[in-house]
């Protein structure tokens, strides 16, 4: 016979983990988690789900507005990005110990430690992947931010590259002691809005700068530099730089050789193509970027897996593609000429050097999802936050540990809706 519990204490419990759960949250509420909040992850989905993304076109300009002689009509080519289901994120506790804390009042005091470890260890993960798949960065990577020029760099480039929106659609992420290093300035604090985000709340530091809105967080990825000495190569070939082949991944296969003979380009790392000709463009105006310094912004990508090289040689696999094309196909163009074999590139950085870059983003960079999660028994209960995250409570026992417990899962979904919303940021030599 079935363990017989009180059949409405998961309901109890869920009252008193979702305020729990929200108040930890920092970065999973700075991006958009509306795209995923009502798609249809089921068994039959698979481990992706799609979205749509929009389209561009080329425009033709003519004294007469015959076009009868220009190009031909623009193709509507309409891309997806991907939102990857991952691991689930559960916590567990004998009921026994539950029990006790509802009968001595102090269910929240063994329930909030529980919450800010699923949110702990699901933030430390999303910025992880939030690092590796952005296309944008700013500095250099063995400089620390110490000035607020530095940070307002990063929103001259989002400015720049055409990145819609305000300090309410963007973030610039810091760690503490850069916050510490930042703390001359005055800063403009939130007023709490209500009381399910004081985390959120807390962590801002000021609310318009630059046109974003500065935070800080423990939370941010980090990322070894490789074990490459010699960092500068070449591309060994060209890469595909059509807008069809990147639509559905917003990625980028890009051939090296030239760098150390053996060693690994680690997830995170920053490659720049250091020729004069391939320059960031505006995705929105198609102009050239012209930088604080007077020149040409040129191009960088982020490596979004590990590659180990072969006599100096590998594919990497970048985030935001030089998109290249011309006449009717140049809607999606981000880089002023397309990269080909023999460009110089460089792997930014130091060898074996720890890095944990800030990160500045659109909140429609990324999204993230929640994993509706089945039930197992009549003693389960689903909670949903507001924008859509789903966990799971559930009772069960252990017959063969003679033990009767209490487990909290959840599992997300990430995806990278724009690659060029999204970046590193460091400071400046």
């Amino acid at each position: 016979m079935a363990n017989d519990f009180d059949s409405n204490i998961t309901r109890k419990l869920a009252r008193q983990f979702l305020p729990a759960f929200e108040t930890q949250r920092v970065l999973s509420k700075s991006v958009n988690t509306q795209f995923l909040k009502d798609m249809p992850f089921n068994p039959t989905s698979g481990t992706t789900i799609d979205i749509k993304r929009p389209t561009d076109y080329v425009s033709q300009r003519t004294a007469t507005g015959d076009i009868t002689a220009g190009a031909p009509d623009n193709d509507i080519i309409t891309g997806k990005a991907s939102a990857v289901v991952q691991d689930y994120f559960t916590v567990d506790v004998e009921f026994n110990r539950v029990d006790e804390a509802i009968k001595m009042d102090q269910l929240d005091e063994l329930l909030a430690p529980m919450a800010t470890r699923i949110v702990t260890d699901m933030e430390v993960d999303f910025a992880s992947y939030m690092m590796k798949n952005c296309n944008l960065s700013v500095g250099d990577p063995d400089t620390s931010v110490t000035a607020w020029a530095e940070v307002a760099e990063a929103g001259a480039l989002m400015d720049s590259v055409g990145v819609p929106g305000g300090p309410g659609d963007r973030c610039y992420v810091i760690n503490p002691y850069t916050q510490t290093t930042l703390a001359g300035v005055q800063n403009s604090l939130n007023t709490a809005e209500d009381l399910v985000r004081p985390a959120f709340v807390d962590a801002v530091v000021n609310n318009n700068f630059a046109g974003m809105r500065v935070m800080k967080a423990t939370a941010l990825g980090t990322y070894i530099g490789g074990d490459l000495v010699d960092r500068v190569g070449t591309l060994s070939g060209t890469p595909t730089a059509t807008y069809l082949a990147a639509k559905d991944t917003m990625t980028q296969n890009l051939a090296v050789t030239g760098l150390t003979a053996t060693g690994t380009v680690r997830a995170g790392s920053i490659i720049e193509v250091t020729d004069n000709s391939r320059n960031r463009l505006n995705i929105s105006t198609k102009q050239e970027i012209i930088g604080n310094a007077g020149g040409n912004v040129k191009w960088r990508a982020t490596v979004t897996a590990d590659v180990t090289l072969v006599a100096g040689a590998g594919t990497l696999v970048c985030a935001g593609p030089a998109i290249y094309g011309t006449g009717d196909t140049a809607g999606h163009n981000t880089v002023s000429s397309a990269l080909t074999t023999g460009d110089a590139i460089e792997i930014l950085g130091t060898a074996n050097t720890t890095y944990q870059p800030n990160m500045f983003f659109h909140k429609d960079a990324f999204t993230i999802g929640s994993v509706p999660i089945p039930k197992l028994y009549a003693t389960d209960t689903l909670l949903t936050t507001n924008d859509g995250l789903q966990i799971r409570i559930s009772k069960f026992a252990d017959g063969l540990a003679n033990k009767q417990m209490v487990r909290f899962d959840f599992q997300p979904a990430y995806g990278t809706f724009n690659p060029f919303f999204a970046g590193q940021g460091y400071g400046n030599p």
